[in-house]
């Protein structure tokens, strides 16, 4: 026992390291567009961009509701609170129905969400009397009794009701398409006999109390500023947003150490006399991680440390517009950086440019190739393809990009050193199996040098030996059944592939249109994770992109409800492990904790046993990239090991050995 103590001085005479859990869920939502704000006593819940949060009047503490953390679902439509059961209703764009207590304690009802109703569900008001909510529905109105949880009476007037409120024993029910009904409390409401037009429909439009919208203005609930993220990049410890072709107005949102920002764009408009529109892609300078590149519908901007620098377009470089009646419709769908640190643009629907660069010297020049101008159907005569996009460059300074149109949907290698550029048009596997691809949305290498295309049928990759081919083979990978047959089934066939990227370890992570996030083994054989809304708390199924920060793991997905992360198993490895980058948290293991332990600072597929002080094994196995996860139990007996001092030790994939780590467990 005095060595387990001497042991523990010393863990805690060294810094205490914090770090995420893995396998935690964390939500980056938006506050700012309020839009309803309902008092509870001193607390005021306020809906603010679809989300919640609640505001402490007396402490000026802010608590924020997600899926995360209490909530059932994204998106919140309306919110009410009933002062006689003690809880917010809170009523989802999708019709789901939560009741929450403003300790946190969430109720959800699903039944209304579930329910297969004739005619339109939409929940347009929310009334609170007694203890009961009348929501105002497309077909009627829904009554819930809020303290018990369910739905009482279901009132199917057969019109859309905007409002409804109780006054002298009645109850009424504006429509603006059918007046003003009314009917007595004591009366069977569920007769539709029962209710009789009183009156025209006047309307009201719910405002907020100008007292309560100032007083949380004393609120700053930590967040971006906006939900739109369909483009991600992760550099330099910092992640970088772009919102998007369909935004109005282009906006980049960083976050970097915890905090967000964003990049002053507001007198953009203004210095160009033009529009600035949702933004596509984005890409940092390697040589100079202040320069930032982003490309739009009407050409591409430079932003020097947030701040916008140049603009370019048809005027100044070689991009060029889609005809002389559209002079903002110059369309960079993709810029890239390559090793060097020279610019690349993708310009699409364009008469005669598809591959421009900017050099070092802010020299433009074009590279154009006759394989990219085929856009020949709805008018197009000859112009660049369709949606040029998703550019990367790979370990050889290759650029990879694929063409996102329903048009020739395709993935095409351009080498910088040759002129040289590949086209893939058509999808052919192992098995002389050709697909009619639909659409091709994505391309990523992996660490072997494959590279991957992600598809509305699935992902392919091709092999090195097959890249110029004239007549490529994609691998499909096949998934062994593995039960008792010789089948096999293709890898994700059928689902729609919108983004893939490599974790450190090697793993496959596939975001997709509908089916939430895949994480495959480096090998391609194991389905390690799938993540859906329903399952976990991923906020959509629909992935815009997503991206990972592998120096703590943590992967960032974009949905159509907003932006979440999820803390992987996988980090960054070291060629080298020694004591400035290895460490195990937590550490000491206390009593009350029952969830993984982790190592980190391990090199790439290091081998890693974790042994007792007289050298006993209780857990082994490899590390993913640069990290191992330990349960804290015996691989043996199944249980908790003894407290004590466990060494962790580890070889090399060349065979250096030795002890990188101590772990203090305490029971």
């Amino acid at each position: 026992m005095k060595k387990i103590l001497v042991s523990f001085a010393i863990f805690l005479a060294t810094t205490t390291i914090q770090a995420a859990s893995i396998g935690s869920w964390k939500a980056y939502l938006a506050y700012t567009d309020i839009t309803e704000i309902e008092k509870a006593g001193h607390e005021l819940f306020v809906l603010a961009s679809k989300n919640l949060y609640l505001y402490n009047t007396q402490d000026n503490s802010v608590r924020t509701f997600s899926k995360m953390d209490a909530l059932s679902d994204c998106s919140i439509a309306h919110i009410a609170w009933n002062q006689k059961a003690k809880r917010l209703v809170v009523v989802y764009e999708n019709k789901n129905i939560d009741l929450l207590e403003a300790n946190g304690n969430c109720t959800n009802m699903p039944e209304y969400y579930m329910k297969s109703v004739t005619g339109d569900k939409s929940i347009n008001d929310i009334y609170n009397f007694d203890q009961f909510a009348y929501l105002s529905t497309g077909f009627g109105i829904l009554k819930i009794n809020v303290s018990k949880a369910e739905i009482s009476d279901t009132y199917q007037l057969g019109f859309k009701v905007n409002y409804c409120y109780i006054e002298n024993g009645k109850i009424f029910a504006a429509s603006e398409t059918n007046g003003l009904f009314a009917a007595n409390l004591n009366s069977n409401l569920l007769d539709k006999a029962n209710w009789n037009r009183v009156g025209d429909y006047v309307g009201r439009w719910k405002t907020i109390d100008p007292e309560l919208l100032e007083i949380v203005k004393n609120a700053n609930p930590d967040g971006p500023k906006s939900n739109s993220f369909e483009f991600l990049k992760f550099a330099n410890g910092t992640l970088y947003t772009a919102n998007g072709i369909g935004a109005e107005k282009g906006v980049v949102q960083t976050l970097k150490n915890g905090e967000w920002g964003s990049f002053n764009s507001e007198n953009i408009s203004q210095t160009t006399g033009l529009s600035f529109p949702g933004i596509v892609e984005i890409d940092v300078d390697p040589l100079d991680p202040n320069r930032v590149f982003a490309c739009t519908r009407n050409g591409v901007y430079e932003f020097n440390d947030g701040q916008f620098v140049k603009y370019y377009n048809y005027k100044n470089s070689p991009i060029e517009i889609f005809d002389k009646v559209h002079e903002e419709y110059e369309l960079i769908l993709s810029v890239k950086f390559d090793k060097e640190g020279n610019l690349w643009c993708l310009n699409s629907q364009a008469p005669t440019q598809s591959i421009i660069k900017m050099d070092r010297q802010g020299n433009w020049s074009s590279h154009s190739h006759s394989e990219l101008m085929r856009l020949n159907d709805g008018g197009f005569v000859n112009k660049s393809l369709g949606s040029l996009e998703r550019m990367i460059c790979d370990s050889k300074n290759r650029l990879w990009f694929v063409n996102d149109h329903w048009y020739i949907p395709s993935l095409y290698c351009y080498n910088p050193a040759t002129d040289k550029l590949d086209a893939y048009t058509t999808f052919t596997n192992q098995d002389m199996t050709s697909y009619s691809v639909g659409k091709v949305h994505c391309v990523e290498e992996d660490k072997s040098g494959n590279i991957w295309v992600g598809t509305n049928l699935g992902p392919f990759y091709l092999e090195p030996s097959q890249f110029g081919s004239e007549e490529p083979t994609f691998i499909q990978v096949k998934v062994p059944r593995n039960d008792g047959t010789n089948y096999a089934d293709y890898l994700l066939s059928g689902v729609n592939i919108s983004a893939i990227k490599v974790d450190a370890a090697g793993r496959k992570w596939f975001g997709t249109y509908g089916n939430g996030v895949y994480l495959v083994s480096a090998d391609n054989m194991e389905q390690i994770h799938h993540f859906t809304a329903s399952n976990s708390e991923l906020l959509s199924d629909y992935i815009e992109d997503l991206t990972i920060d592998e120096t703590n793991g943590e992967i960032f997905f974009s949905t159509s409800e907003g932006l979440c992360s999820y803390m992987s198993d996988a980090t960054t490895a070291y060629e080298t492990m020694d004591k400035d980058h290895v460490y195990a948290y937590p550490n000491p293991v206390k009593p009350d904790y029952t969830g993984i332990i982790t190592i980190v600072g391990l090199s790439y597929n290091a081998d890693v046993k974790i042994v007792t002080a007289n050298g006993t094994l209780v857990a082994e196995g490899r590390s993913n990239g640069g990290t191992f996860t330990w349960d804290g139990r015996d691989q043996t007996t199944g249980r908790r090991v003894a407290s004590g001092v466990y060494m962790v030790m580890a070889a090399t994939a060349e065979g250096n050995k030795g002890t990188v780590c101590k772990i203090a467990i305490v029971n």
